[in-house]
């Protein structure tokens, strides 16, 4: 068994064969599954996460033939795994039991009535540790609709050869990056700017270090306040100065990644996994890649990224909530979310984690490759423990994928902002957007 503690093997239930051969039949495509006749299997649709078979494995040896998990992998894109759940649990499928969600889609879920509410010992267990941002994400309505997994925030990475003291400040950023653009030295400031959801996330983020708001609250109201004209204006300066990469509209996640390890980039905004990315590809000058906060927009105040990640949601149409419930809880403990994130590199949740530094296998020395600990692999865990509690929230309402389809359009090119005017459309456009409420299939 790969996680710590290890522990016997016990014998399974005899169901364990038919629905090994159930996953086998069905494996290809849209994967119905057949379950068990005394209703034991309890089927969990998530995202390809390279190790979290093992994590399933090891809740199916605490369940101890109570039940037994089996995991649906989904598509990879976010778009693909949204759509295959939703058309399923629009048609009332009973073979879904644990739903792996984004981040955004709980309030779509929940007025759809497609999930369950955690409530009393369940959602005082599913809260316990969490961080306040990954735990905003999971609620909708003041109530509890997931257990958060895992979570996910963008960092300022950059090269301490080029600016020993990084900036803390968007306009420190730009004012550094146009002395580099002087000096000959590799200066461009790298990030999300084609037009996919990528860029609806930095302009978020900007918004929210701004002090704006895109909706109100209750997700009801388009607002657009003077914070998120102030971050049109940041993302119109930063995209006609010359300090991006030509290729900026055609760049997500890892063509920026690439792009700062090709030594193009002074300044990059992009999630924690480019670390071991850079560590993998590029060890002789990993010492100088280095990582701060998200940058502020006025001196003084925090930076707050927009969080990404995954909450795990028991499905209304399950046949067998009590032990999904209970699988959900095994499947994003705090042992399991350490395993996930020193083995997938997805960052924990649940606080606590953090402070773990523990390796892999207690009984063994911490070694990066063979027993690694958060220490080896999360060099910059307290920064990203500080991030997530002040983080930014992606819009609550129901109706986001719509919202995020309209932004992205508004917001393409970044080049072509003009904030007052753009900041109009967006309220029009995003008002009408809300107005068409329901799901969108």
């Amino acid at each position: 068994m790969a996680l710590p503690p290890t522990r016997p093997r016990r014998h399974r239930p005899p169901a364990r064969a038919a629905v090994l051969a159930c996953a086998l039949v069905t494996g290809a495509g849209l994967v119905t599954a057949c379950g068990t006749d005394d209703n034991r299997t309890i089927d969990v649709y998530y995202a390809p996460e390279d190790n979290f078979q093992t994590v399933v494995d090891d809740c199916n040896e605490q369940a101890d033939g109570r039940y037994r998990i089996v995991y649906h992998k989904l598509p990879r894109d976010a778009d693909g795994q949204r759509e295959q759940m939703v058309r399923r649990l629009a048609a009332g499928d009973e073979t879904m039991d644990v739903l792996g969600l984004d981040v955004t889609w709980v309030p779509e879920f929940a007025e759809a009535g497609w999930i369950e509410e955690w409530t009393g010992d369940r959602k005082a267990e599913a809260e316990r540790d969490v961080l306040p941002g990954p735990l905003a994400t999971a609620q909708w309505d003041d109530r509890l609709w997931a257990a958060p997994k895992n979570t996910n925030v963008q960092l300022l990475w950059y090269d301490d050869r080029l600016t020993p003291e990084p900036p803390s400040t968007w306009d420190e950023m730009i004012r550094d990056s146009k002395r580099l653009k002087r000096e000959g030295e590799p200066h461009q400031i790298l990030f999300t700017g084609a037009q996919y959801e990528g860029l609806v996330v930095f302009y978020n983020s900007l918004v929210a270090s701004a002090g704006g708001r895109i909706l109100s609250d209750d997700g009801e109201r388009v607002i657009i306040d003077e914070g998120a004209v102030e971050a049109l204006r940041i993302l119109k300066e930063i995209t006609t100065s010359g300090l991006t990469d030509p290729s900026l509209t055609n760049q997500q996640e890892d063509e920026v990644r690439l792009a700062m390890q090709q030594g193009r980039g002074a300044f990059e905004i992009n999630w924690p996994f480019v670390y071991a990315s850079y560590a993998a590809e590029k060890p002789d000058t990993l010492q100088h890649f280095k990582w701060a906060p998200y940058p502020s927009v006025q001196q003084g105040e925090p930076g707050r990224s927009t969080i990404g990640g995954y909450d795990l949601a028991v499905s209304s149409a399950s046949t067998n909530k009590p032990a999904a419930f209970e699988a959900a809880l095994c499947l994003r403990s705090a042992e399991h979310q350490k395993y996930s994130a020193l083995k997938d590199g997805v960052p924990p949740s649940i606080e606590t984690v953090y402070d773990d530094t523990e390796p892999l296998d207690p009984s063994k020395p911490a070694d990066p490759e063979d027993n690694p600990s958060m220490a080896t692999e999360y060099p910059m865990r307290g920064t990203i423990k500080e991030a997530l509690q002040n983080s930014a929230v992606r819009p609550l309402t129901p109706a986001y994928q719509n919202l995020s389809t309209v932004m992205a359009k508004v917001l393409s090119p970044p080049s072509e902002i003009d904030p007052q005017r753009t900041a109009e459309r967006l309220r029009e456009e995003l008002t009408a957007a809300l107005d068409s409420k329901g799901v969108i299939p």
